[in-house]
């Protein structure tokens, strides 16, 4: 399957995929959607028409300081949906992050090609198959209209933009401060699930105390003590598990490749 670049321009490009796979829309300066259905805008104006189902995804990326962006995306198919309507938005929340977290290299990739020079970025990549052609038509682009450079507060382009120091591995990766704490799902999800961990706690050492206490008066058959210890070894592993549930999904995402 090969991605072919048309319409570029000012205003963008548009990228049609062979066969019957669909298109890429980058609009400028900070859009980019596609389909895997479509294989152009033609087409797909005519079955918006006719209010067929259909897939698509929408990526705004907006550059905020030197190093760093803002990201928001929002799937067609899951917005206002009935999935969007059973899945807790914190859920979604964290299973898009854990997908994006995979991409922390691309930090190393932003220096890498600070180096090297922004003229000759393609040093520091490794594009070589066609699917890579959206990424060389937005570097042609950003380099054809804009001359490398966003502008920031000062839009002069003779000031040279400074990347701020590296952050560690533990920085790229924190996910509490940067997104739960300023989300209210992800934030009360959070709170819920750390009360459940310490009822569970508690269940488990109550469940004891009873085992305990059965034992004093000699009350309970050994059946039933196999199902009150059972029962404690069940209330402290789900407590145990959904405390290492909590680390990784609210706080911190270990991905070997963020150490290169």
């Amino acid at each position: 399957m090969k991605m072919r670049i048309e319409e570029a321009s000012i205003d963008g490009f548009h990228s049609n995929l062979d066969g019957d796979w669909g298109y890429f829309k980058f609009v400028a300066p900070c859009t980019l959607y596609g389909t895997p259905f479509r294989t152009d805008l033609e087409a797909d104006e005519v079955k918006k028409k006719k209010k067929k189902p259909e897939v698509r995804v929408v990526l705004f990326t907006v550059p905020v300081a030197p190093g760093r962006s803002r990201f928001i995306w929002a799937s067609r198919y899951k917005v206002g949906g009935w999935l969007d309507k059973i899945l807790p938005r914190w859920f979604s929340h964290m299973t898009s992050n854990t997908i994006l977290d995979s991409d922390t290299y691309l930090h190393v990739e932003d220096r890498n090609i600070t180096t090297v020079g922004l003229d000759n970025w393609h040093k520091a990549c490794y594009v070589p198959t066609s699917s890579d052609n959206l990424v060389i038509a937005y570097r042609n682009w950003f380099r054809k209209y804009c001359n490398h450079q966003i502008g920031w507060a000062n839009p002069n382009p003779t000031v040279k933009q400074q990347l701020t120091q590296t952050p560690t591995r533990d920085q790229l990766l924190e996910r509490y401060w940067s997104h739960v704490m300023q989300c209210t799902s992800c934030r009360a999800a959070l709170k819920g699930m750390r009360a459940l961990e310490i009822i569970l706690q508690v269940a488990a050492v109550a469940v004891v105390g009873f085992l305990a206490a059965g034992k004093e008066t000699a009350v309970m058959s050994g059946v039933q003590r196999a199902a009150v210890v059972a029962a404690a070894v069940l209330c402290f592993a789900a407590s145990r598990w959904l405390a290492n549930f909590i680390e990784k999904t609210f706080y911190f995402q270990d991905y070997v490749h963020a150490d290169k």
